[in-house]
């Protein structure tokens, strides 16, 4: 039994038992991939996948229990990989984060700035995505540390500590009549076309759900993941954006205002996600130390474990 077979079976799980997928991911072919799953159901005994011809179909009773034994090794060879580089150079190495646009470009600079700063030899790798995307990430390795809004709390194999709540804006041109409108209620805010977040993101389905508690039916003519987008097209003439509050920079937003809304929306929470049991390095302790004060080492290392007492709130 080898570790690169274990890899090659759990990508073709992750690939939707796509084996052509698997194979490009791991950069083989697919009927290396083929083959080596054929050895290791022959070294076990087992089939771990029921087919039709030579098409993968589902995964068989015994093979849900390897597949879940073979996640476990993989990652306990990870974790080993990792605690090796930390005591052979701890000033060395790789950190990637996993991050929504808003995350990336608003929240995460300072922290990213002190981290350089403080390490200068280590890449530092930020991979920007919906919250699905990030979530699925951490949890198969490929990056250390997610940040995004409420979805890492519903993945039970991710740990989530919370960051910071937040709320929303609307924005709109200059002299646009809803600068007038004080107070902004949502019955004026639904008069107007909407541009707003996509529904991969938890803050869009907040603003549904604070409109479909009033009976109103929101206008939305566009959605994006990026709030840079949804400004660019609010400038446009496309309708009143509604975003993050810290996705609003006066200094550079110049030929837009904001309206606060938080009195309109149910807040929203950011949270870090990272794989239970993962083994991190200390400089990625340091950065989320950087990044949210609240969460020492000592906090996140009791949480990681999933030892009692670690759940943390704000």
């Amino acid at each position: 039994m080898k570790l690169q077979q274990l890899r090659y079976l759990t990508e073709v799980v992750r690939r939707g038992l796509n084996v052509s997928e698997a194979a490009e991911a791991l950069h083989t072919s697919q009927p290396g991939v083929s083959k080596q799953i054929r050895a290791l159901e022959d070294e076990l005994g087992i089939q771990v996948f029921a087919r039709h011809g030579k098409r993968l179909v589902s995964v068989t009773e015994p093979g849900k229990a390897v597949v879940s034994i073979a996640e476990r090794i993989l990652a306990e060879a990870q974790n080993l990989r990792r605690a090796g580089e930390e005591f052979a150079n701890d000033q060395l190495g790789t950190l990637t984060i996993a991050a929504t646009h808003t995350q990336a470009r608003y929240a995460l600079p300072k922290a990213v700035a002190a981290f350089k700063r403080r390490y200068p030899r280590v890449e530092l790798v930020i991979q920007q995505g919906n919250p699905t995307q990030i979530c699925d990430q951490v949890a198969a390795g490929e990056a250390d540390l997610g940040v995004a809004t409420e979805m890492i709390a519903l993945r039970p194999e991710l740990v989530s500590l919370p960051v910071y709540q937040w709320n929303r804006c609307v924005v709109v041109p200059p002299r646009h009549p809803l600068l007038r409108s004080t107070p902004l209620t949502l019955e004026k805010l639904a008069e107007y076309p909407i541009v707003t977040y996509d529904f991969a993101f938890a803050g869009r389905s907040h603003i549904q759900k604070a409109f479909e508690n009033r009976g109103l039916t929101p206008h939305v003519v566009l959605s994006a993941q990026d709030s840079d987008v949804i400004k660019t097209y609010v400038e446009l003439g496309l309708g009143v954006g509604i975003l993050a509050k810290m996705a609003f920079d006066p200094k550079r937003d110049r030929t837009l205002r904001a309206i606060d809304a938080s009195h309109l929306f149910e807040s929203s929470t950011t949270r870090l996600g990272i794989k239970r049991a993962a083994y991190l390095r200390r400089y990625a302790y340091e950065f989320i130390e950087l990044f949210a004060p609240h969460l020492p080492r000592s906090v996140v290392e009791r949480a990681v474990r999933g030892e009692e007492g670690s759940r943390y709130e704000l």
